[in-house]
């Protein structure tokens, strides 16, 4: 019997705005009649916002019981801190929410690794060769770097062939650092060395700062241990 293709999940252009809009809603800044009125304005009709509301529900309003650990102490960085990342945060519960998500993400970090920009044909035929050559599959694919896009994390040209990698941003506040890194390790579901983190494809749009392993090492949710050949790795803590 065939395989099931995996599941897209993340299916509609998300702006950068309405995911800060949800993330102050789920943080008690804004209500969310505010979300509401925003989605209704910019969506042709009830379905396609219901559609979109659903994505933002995933990543910040309601998301699955496993996630909601992360996604509260994505909130209370978000909370924390006088000029939060919002893009950065999205990215990271994204990674961890949908593995759609992760792997154009993942795709366009590879392709765009050497030159810094590639083209979209490249990242469509990747795609298709993992999720199968479905119009959704090209579609959503789509959604995700249009989403990217308007998160300022992610250049496409005017005629929409090729994409072009941002200077990384730099991730200002170590509440971030060591969320992205929970979030990554949560969408990888393994451990990873200190360089294999801050290098990891999907962390392309970011730089992570200097002192990273110390950085990691005071969170309360990472274990940073050194192998047997004296690598340091990342976990997230059990328990």
């Amino acid at each position: 019997m065939q395989p099931k293709a995996p599941q897209i999940g993340f299916d509609r252009f998300i702006r950068l705005d309405w995911a800060a809009t949800a993330l102050r809603v789920r943080s008690g800044a804004a209500d969310i009649g505010e979300l509401d009125q925003i989605l209704t304005g910019a969506h042709a009709g009830p379905e396609a916002k219901k559609k979109t509301r659903t994505v933002l529900n995933r990543l910040w309003l309601e998301p699955r019981e496993d996630l909601t650990g992360l996604a509260d102490r994505g909130v209370n960085t978000f909370r924390k801190l006088t000029e939060p990342q919002v893009a950065a945060l999205t990215w990271g519960m994204a990674l961890a929410v949908y593995p759609f998500f992760a792997k154009v993400a993942e795709i366009v970090g590879r392709l765009t690794s050497l030159q810094g920009d590639c083209t979209t044909a490249e990242v469509h035929r990747r795609m298709a060769e993992i999720y199968g050559e479905r119009e959704g599959t090209r579609r959503m694919t789509n959604m995700v770097l249009q989403s990217q896009v308007d998160w300022s994390l992610l250049s496409k040209s005017d005629n929409g062939k090729t994409l072009t990698r941002k200077p990384p941003m730099a991730v200002q506040s170590p509440e971030t650092v060591q969320w992205l890194a929970e979030a990554l390790l949560v969408s990888v579901g393994r451990p990873l060395g200190l360089d294999g983190l801050s290098g990891h494809p999907t962390m392309f749009p970011f730089s992570l700062g200097e002192n990273l392993g110390y950085v990691l090492s005071l969170s309360e949710n990472l274990d940073v241990r050194a192998d047997g050949a004296g690598a340091r790795m990342i976990s997230l803590k059990v328990g």
